[in-house]
């Protein structure tokens, strides 16, 4: 009956913000396309909006899986028209809370102690709530201030049937729609559920916080609240409550006095600090996860909450990446081409030539305006743009990364409109090659890894001798198997000499025995003949 009455309601948002007009496409089938002309809301409910302003609201109407699915799909404009993903980005995930007694209950659940035995004062009026979780305030034994994070009851049940449900409909696209294999539907819902699922555990949010914390310990630009791992469970996280200012409050920052100048090239340190550095990255920094510590406004620090998205890059990632975004600002076109082959981005048998010359079409009318007004993230998208016209696999973890990086570089030229991302950039990226390939970093490389060596130097000789033996049975071995091969060829050679001599002759006795019989008036049928002649045939088609 639930199923039925969900069904409905999304039949009921379907028509009321005609999304009927998405499929209105020349490369659907033309059933479809007919099909869509006959449903009778099309002549009662007027088309009033944009395309992409009907999605998103038809969304937010559909609840918290729909708009969590929308925000996921905003991120990826690599498969997205601009519009559609501007407008997604703008999804608001505002959700009614539930009862405080009802958080009560899970965390005493959770806890197996009673709440007052954990916490000196528990609010039960939470301080914030969203789709997933909500937040409330409370206070432990020792004195410290705490937040307390509580999974919604009920919640994984609903994603559940939704995800199913999203599941279908990505299948019908696919199925139905010529782009829809292209543009993957199906493993895009599967990359949701992954993400929304890992959102109902908080121990692998707690993990992910208490690893960056570990990353910035002591770190005077980014600080990241505790994790109190004794009160923390699967549908529970209590972690230190911080008191600042929300990054995008930009009266109250300029009213501390606050220097925004640095603060915004902060922001840029950071976030090149988590992916170069550490390869370990807060993938979800938009303004309401970001606060401005109130202490030193001259010497400003940020603070991070919500860690369920992580990103990470491998070292061959990291580089590829440095050094594509040092070719880009050089104008080395040629350069950038031949990285994104040999990262593997793209197919190995790209014609260089003529993805230079696509890059080269892509990115030199950005080079028109001054570099501080060039965004990154739009260099970003560029090329992954003009790479997916050549066959380029799309890679999630380049996808989170340029997210991630158009939330930051729009915060930073919020916080200070006359922030050159290049200049602020630019020596850490050089710094971080230097540090990686110079001379320094071969001496690093060797010192980590020499006790290992000198672990297995006693066993060297061992080693080389197993090595040799190996190689020598390894030779003597492919002698024998290249030895038996020959002999197989050579008895295949016989054989088939027998046959064919064997063939020839039978064939010469047929005619033998033929030619008698063939005198004028005799119609008796040679058998024998003909029986030797066909033995003849086959031995000659067996060799």
């Amino acid at each position: 009956m639930r199923t039925l009455t969900r069904s409905l309601k999304i039949a009921w948002i379907f028509a009321y913000y005609r999304l009927d007009t998405f499929f209105d496409q020349p490369l659907l089938p033309w059933y479809l396309r007919a099909l869509c002309w006959l449903l009778p809301w099309r002549y009662l409910i007027p088309v009033k909006r944009s395309q992409a302003e009907r999605l998103r609201l038809a969304l937010e109407a559909l609840g918290p899986v729909f708009i969590k699915f929308g925000q996921m799909l905003s991120t990826r404009r690599d498969l997205l028209p601009d519009d559609l993903a501007e407008e997604l980005s703008r999804l608001q995930d505002r959700v009614p809370p539930f009862a405080g007694d009802k958080a009560r209950q899970i965390i005493e659940r959770e806890l197996k102690q009673s709440v007052s035995q954990v916490f000196a004062q528990f609010e039960q009026e939470p301080m914030a709530s969203a789709s997933v979780a909500q937040v409330h305030a409370a206070t432990l034994k020792n004195g410290r201030s705490v937040v307390v994070k509580v999974i919604r009851p009920g919640i994984g049940r609903v994603i559940r049937q939704d995800v199913a449900l999203l599941y279908l409909l990505a299948r019908l696209v696919q199925w139905l729609w010529m782009e829809g294999r292209r543009l993957r539907p199906v493993e895009v819902v599967a990359e949701y559920e992954q993400t929304i699922f890992d959102e109902l555990d908080l121990r692998k949010e707690a993990a992910n916080g208490s690893q960056l914390r570990r990353n910035f310990e002591g770190s005077s630009i980014l600080y990241v609240p505790e994790i109190f791992w004794d009160y923390t469970r699967q549908q529970v996280l209590v972690m230190e409550r911080i008191q600042g200012i929300p990054v995008a409050d930009i009266a109250q920052l300029h009213a501390q006095g606050t220097d925004m100048k640095r603060l915004a090239e902060r922001g840029v340190e950071i976030f090149f600090t988590q992916v170069f550095r550490d390869s370990f990255f807060h993938a979800d920094m938009h303004p309401g996860n970001i606060f401005v510590s109130r202490n030193n406004p001259s010497d400003p620090q940020y603070i991070a909450v919500d860690f369920g998205i992580i990103g990470s890059l491998n070292a061959e990632d990291q580089s590829y990446l440095a050094r594509n975004i040092l070719a880009f600002f050089k104008r080395d076109y040629r350069q950038v081409a031949q990285l994104h082959i040999d990262s593997g981005w793209v197919p190995r048998d790209t014609n260089v030539h003529a993805f230079e010359t696509a890059i080269r079409s892509v990115c030199e009318p950005i080079f028109e305006k001054p570099l501080k007004d060039i965004s990154f993230g739009m260099v970003l998208l560029g090329l992954f743009q003009t790479a997916r016209r050549f066959n380029m696999e799309v890679q999630p973890q380049l996808v989170l990364l340029q997210k991630t990086l158009l939330n930051i570089e729009g915060l930073g030229r919020q916080l200070y409109p006359d922030l050159d991302l290049w200049q602020t950039a630019k020596p850490f990226l050089e710094n971080w090659m230097q540090e990686r390939m110079g001379v320094k970093a071969v001496y690093r490389s060797v010192k980590e890894q020499a006790p290992e060596w000198l672990e297995k130097m006693p066993h060297l000789p061992q080693m080389v001798y197993d090595s040799l033996e190996q190689m020598k049975l390894q030779s003597s071995s492919a002698d024998q198997s290249q030895q038996r091969l020959a002999q197989a060829q050579a008895a295949d050679r016989r054989r088939t000499r027998r046959f064919m001599l064997v063939g020839a002759t039978l064939l010469l006795g047929a005619v033998v025995l033929l030619r008698p019989e063939l005198q004028p008036g005799d119609e008796s049928m040679p058998w024998s003949a003909l029986m030797v002649a066909a033995a003849g045939w086959a031995l000659l088609w067996r060799a």
